[in-house]
């Protein structure tokens, strides 16, 4: 959904593969920036502030693939869309971060704390939950900053072939009380965790789907 003051301007189902900033701009109006992530039955509903643009006409592409994917021969890729919440998690001791374990595609590239939502889990209850289990970490304030979109083919862990279509819901989050963080759900995702200071980040390579955005948001 678009509002632009108190006014819907849009509503439209965002479908697999689909990012709603690009699509709100195929309808003529530009995000100011994104306003609540609400649930609704059946699923979740984003408002974005907008304004009036030129529509923009882009072409749609396919989804891009891993560097390297090899399809066997009749294989075909299972549509799969995923929705989870991370955190910007901040304390007087830096930045949360957490380091990818040889289960996902990216292992020892730091990443924010988070993940995939349960079934009939809100973004907030999600985001809560990820951070303990993986930081052991508890936080407050939480302000919804951004949404991200990212589309591509690729294999699951599993080996299975996957359309994948990632919506990440990104917070800001204060962590009053920050201890030394660990790691509890061992065996997971998450091979460690650290609190980083600002000048520091630097020295971490954190997962193309962040890198670009992190500095903003914790400027925001």
């Amino acid at each position: 959904m678009g509002r632009s003051g108190e006014r819907e301007v849009t509503r439209f189902v965002l479908h697999h593969g689909a990012d709603p900033t690009t699509e709100l701009s195929r309808r003529g109006w530009a995000v100011l920036h994104v306003d609540s992530v609400s649930e609704v039955p059946g699923g979740l509903e984003l408002r974005y502030a907008v304004t009036a643009a030129t529509p923009v006409h882009a072409p749609r592409r396919p989804a891009p693939r891993d560097p390297g994917l090899v399809v066997e021969p009749g294989e075909v890729a299972q549509p799969y869309q995923r929705t989870a919440a991370y955190g910007v998690v901040t304390s007087e001791r830096g930045v949360l971060l957490t380091e990818l374990s040889e289960l996902t595609s990216a292992p020892g590239r730091w990443t924010l704390p988070g993940g995939g939502l349960d079934p009939g889990e809100s973004p907030l209850a999600g985001l809560r939950r990820e951070v303990w289990e993986e930081s052991g970490q508890w936080v407050e304030g939480e302000r919804l900053i951004d949404v991200r979109t990212q589309h591509w083919v690729g294999r699951a862990p599993s080996g299975r072939l996957e359309d994948f279509h990632a919506v990440r819901i990104v917070y800001a989050a204060w962590c009053p009380d920050p201890s030394d963080p660990v790691v509890h759900d061992v065996g997971g995702s998450t091979a460690g965790v650290a609190w980083v200071r600002r000048e520091d980040l630097g020295r971490y390579t954190l997962t193309r789907s962040f890198a670009a955005h992190l500095h903003r948001w914790l400027d925001s």
